[in-house]
């Protein structure tokens, strides 16, 4: 059974006529992604200080954006995070509150990282700009009062693929490894074959239609689908990764190739918690304003960032 609430915001939707982001140019998507958020996202809470970035990468300037805890003390232990949004939408402000919500929960210091999307700039840059985020932050962590040494890396869904890629480059560039990975409702797999994007294709707010769009906008060249940098699934060697929680949606065409990574981490020895919310759609856990169960997603994600982080 779809969850109600997630059933009631999809009928909303309908009986108002939203656009899917399909049937709008990129510059409109992002546009209405932003300005629509304060429909299902609540108001931001209170955290100890909100710092503005910007890191050197290979493509230029990254902004970025650090949320520090109000309790405990620096040095923080930090999760970068990679916002979701198909490569193509979304920014800083579109996922500010549950990377507050994050940090709050967990405390743990949230940075937060605005890397460069399709299809002005295509695969494979976002995957660059967020690993020279990463790189950016082991090099300046002293000057904001972080952790070098104990970092997570993490995102939903276009940003759950981004953290497993930065994950699988750095143990291959020697790298020192992340604490873990959390992603969320991840993209795994470029190639979109798995069953569920045949069961859960429509009516589910992602929709093959949506999903296909997001895809033309990130990668150029069919062929990059089979690349592990653009489906990390497809990495010929998942070995000597960081622990991950990987969550997933029941009624998520990314359902199925976010567990087949999940099973493919844990094939490969490293350590993984796997969770299915049955009932919901993609997107929920920034949606906590009309969704509760987005809440138990962001305790489950902050208590498991605390006890890799802070209690380890």
């Amino acid at each position: 059974m779809l969850d109600p609430q997630a059933r009631a915001l999809i009928d909303l939707m309908i009986e108002r006529g939203v656009p899917a982001a399909h049937t709008l140019s990129p510059a409109d998507a992002r546009r209405f992604y932003r300005e629509r958020r304060g429909f299902t996202q609540p108001e931001p809470p209170p955290v100890g200080a909100v710092t503005e970035l910007v890191a050197n990468g290979p493509h230029g300037p990254i902004p970025m954006r650090l949320v520090t805890p109000a309790q405990g003390q620096a040095p923080w232990p930090v999760l970068v995070f990679f916002h979701g949004g198909g490569w193509t939408i979304g920014d800083l402000d579109t996922h500010d509150v549950v990377c507050r919500q994050l940090c709050a929960a967990s405390c743990c210091a949230v940075l937060a990282v605005d890397y460069r999307m399709g299809p002005e700039h295509r695969f494979p840059a976002a995957p660059d700009d967020c690993l020279a985020a990463v790189r950016w932050l082991r090099g300046h962590a002293t000057e904001y009062g972080l952790d070098s040494g104990r970092i997570a890396l993490g995102g939903d869904s276009a940003g759950g693929n981004l953290a497993a890629v930065v994950s699988i480059a750095m143990r291959d560039a020697g790298d020192p490894p992340a604490l873990m990975q959390l992603l969320i409702y991840p993209a795994t797999d470029m190639r979109a074959i798995a069953p569920s994007h045949t069961s859960n294709a429509q009516g589910y707010l992602l929709t093959s239609d949506s999903i296909a769009y997001y895809r033309g906008n990130y990668i150029a060249d069919q062929a990059h689908c089979s690349d592990w940098r653009a489906s990390p699934l497809l990495a010929p060697d998942l070995t000597r990764l960081p622990p991950a929680l990987v969550l997933t949606c029941g009624f998520d065409p990314l359902r199925d190739e976010g567990r087949q990574y999940a099973d493919a981490l844990s094939a490969a020895g490293n350590r993984v918690q796997y969770v299915c919310f049955e009932r919901q759609v993609h997107g929920f856990m920034v949606m906590t304003r009309v969704i509760d169960e987005g809440w138990a997603a962001v305790d489950l994600c902050a208590g498991a960032l605390k006890r890799a982080l802070i209690d380890a």
